[in-house]
C-alpha cells in the first residue's frame, strides 16, 4: 500500500511539474527561433517597411532582395570557398584524430595520459588567443590568401573535442576482439583499418559533423588569412555585404537568412547522429 502511495506521490509531483517544463521549453524555443523568422520575414521586406514598422509583417511582400541574393556571383563564390575548407579541415580532423586516437586508447607508453590531459586542456584556449602568432606563423611559411592557411589551423583547434570524443569510443572495443584479428593475421594497422574505424563509425560521423559546422561558422581565422574578397568564406561575405549595403536593412535580412540555410540544413539534417555519437562517448 506504501509503495503505490508513493507512487502515487510521484506522478503527482511530475504532473505539477509539467507546465513548467512546457513553459521553460516554449521559452527556449521563443528565444531561438524568433530572431531567425524576423531575420527570414525581414527579408521579405522594404526599408522602408522596416523603419515605419520594425516588428511588422511585409506589406506587401518582395522577393526582390533574396532574388538578387540567390542569383548573386558572390553569393556562390563565397558559399563554394567555406565549402571547400570545411571538406579540408573535416577530412584532416577525423583522419589526425582518429589516428591520435587510436594511439592514446589502444597503445600503453608513458605520459599517454599526460598527452591526453594536454589535447584536454586544448578545450580551453580558443582561436582569438593564438591569432596573432598565428598569423606571423602563416605569413612567414606563405599560407596567406590560400584555403590550407584556414583549414589547417582548424583542424589543430577541432583535435581536441575529436579526441575527446573518439577515445572513450576505441576504448570501448574489447581486447578479445582485437586479439581474434592479431590471430586471423591482422597487423595493428589493420586491425585499426578494418575492424576499429568501422566500430567507431558513429563517433567519427558525429565528430566530422561537429568540424564541418565549426569550420562552416567560423569568422576570425578567415578574416586572419584573407584579405582579398574572392577568397572570404560565407560569414566573411555576411559582414563585408552589411558593411557594403549598411543602408539598405532589408537586403541584408536577405543575405542573412540564406546564409543561415546550409548550416541550419545540415545541422538539422545530422542532429541525431551528433546526440547518438556523444551520448555513446559519455558511455564509454
Amino acid at each position: 500500500m506504501s509503495k503505490q502511495a508513493s507512487n502515487t506521490n510521484a506522478l503527482d509531483r511530475t504532473g505539477t511539474w509539467t507546465p513548467i517544463y512546457y513553459f521553460v521549453a516554449l521559452l527556449v524555443v521563443a528565444v531561438t527561433v524568433v530572431p531567425l523568422l524576423y531575420v527570414a520575414i525581414g527579408g521579405f521586406r522594404t526599408t522602408a517597411q522596416i523603419n515605419n514598422a520594425p516588428a511588422g509583417l511585409p506589406h506587401p511582400w518582395v522577393t526582390v532582395n533574396y532574388h538578387a541574393i540567390i542569383f548573386s556571383v558572390t553569393f556562390w563564390q563565397d558559399l563554394m570557398n567555406s565549402a571547400v575548407i570545411a571538406v579540408i579541415a573535416t577530412t584532416l580532423t577525423v583522419a589526425f584524430g582518429a589516428m591520435a586516437a587510436f594511439a592514446l586508447s589502444r597503445y600503453t607508453f608513458r605520459g599517454r595520459e599526460a598527452i591526453y590531459a594536454v589535447f584536454t586542456i586544448g578545450l580551453l584556449f580558443p582561436a582569438s588567443v593564438a591569432a596573432l602568432p598565428l598569423y606571423l606563423v602563416l605569413r612567414s611559411i606563405g599560407l596567406l590568401e590560400t584555403p590550407i592557411g584556414v583549414a589547417f589551423p582548424e583542424t589543430a583547434f577541432a583535435l581536441p573535442i575529436t579526441i575527446v570524443i573518439l577515445r572513450p569510443f576505441m576504448r570501448a572495443v574489447s581486447g578479445e576482439v582485437e586479439d581474434a584479428a592479431v590471430v586471423d593475421g591482422a597487423t595493428r594497422l589493420g586491425f585499426f583499418w578494418k575492424i576499429l574505424l568501422p566500430l567507431s563509425m558513429p563517433a567519427l560521423t558525429t565528430v566530422a559533423i561537429l568540424a564541418f559546422v565549426t569550420s562552416w561558422n567560423a569568422y576570425l581565422l578567415p578574416l586572419i588569412v584573407f584579405t582579398n574578397s574572392v577568397h572570404f568564406t560565407l560569414p566573411l561575405g555576411v559582414a563585408t555585404f552589411q558593411t557594403q549595403y549598411s543602408q539598405d536593412t532589408a537586403r541584408i535580412l536577405a543575405f542573412t537568412a540564406v546564409s543561415m540555410i546550409p548550416a541550419l540544413g545540415f545541422f538539422v539534417f545530422a542532429e541525431r547522429r551528433i546526440v547518438g555519437g556523444l551520448s555513446g562517448s559519455v558511455k564509454g
